[in-house]
């Protein structure tokens, strides 16, 4: 069964993100065809990048980069749940995503933005940066409005369409999980890989 991530990308206090992503698990747990977890930055404290070495190199040397790497090499797919701050992503999300590199790649990710105009500048510049980690995004995205599907702007209260774009996101997000799956497969493991490999081992 394939497994999913539900990370969430802002760890301010008084954030937004955590009753969005347990409101995507809830509708997300209800399936049968997948597994999924949520992932809170917050827990992993990772401080700006201080690897001493490219990820690409698979090479890392701190535990909190070890501890992330293993988290988000577990996965086969991931759902990215972002506010937009000043029209892209939270610089916390953005520096967790730069710590890792072949642990993101050949996977499957979607997207649910929030925000003034639901987060769609925020998605948009996701979509750029997992375009280089080789992660493949699915079309459908959610998009919460902070003035529409937000009771005075803070409690979450979605209007009742966006239920089915969730399910329809997910679908899509399987059906790409489980082909991104078969190529990882059928593809020579990287350095990174193999580091995971042995460790499990």
């Amino acid at each position: 069964m394939l497994k999913v991530g539900i990370i969430i990308g802002s760890t301010r206090p008084g954030r937004r993100g955590e009753a969005v992503a347990r409101w995507v698990y809830d509708i997300a747990v209800q399936r049968d065809d997948a597994e999924f977890e949520i992932v809170d930055l917050k827990d992993f404290g990772l401080p700006l990048l201080d690897e001493p070495l490219p990820p690409m190199t698979g090479r890392y040397e701190h535990p909190h980069t070890l501890a992330w790497a293993e988290k988000i090499a577990s996965f086969d797919a991931y759902i990215f749940v972002t506010p937009e701050y000043n029209r892209s992503i939270p610089g916390a999300l953005k520096n967790a995503i730069d710590f890792l590199y072949a642990e993101w790649n050949d996977k499957a990710a979607a997207f649910v933005g929030y925000g003034a105009t639901g987060g769609v500048r925020a998605v948009e510049q996701l979509r750029l940066i997992t375009s280089v980690l080789k992660i493949a995004d699915v079309r459908t995205q959610v998009e919460l409005s902070l003035s529409r599907d937000f009771q005075d702007f803070d409690v979450l209260a979605p209007a009742p369409h966006h239920t089915k774009v969730v399910t329809t996101m997910l679908d899509e997000l399987i059906a790409w999980g489980g082909a991104m799956r078969v190529l990882r497969s059928t593809s020579e493991p990287t350095s990174a890989e193999w580091k995971h490999k042995v460790h499990a081992d």
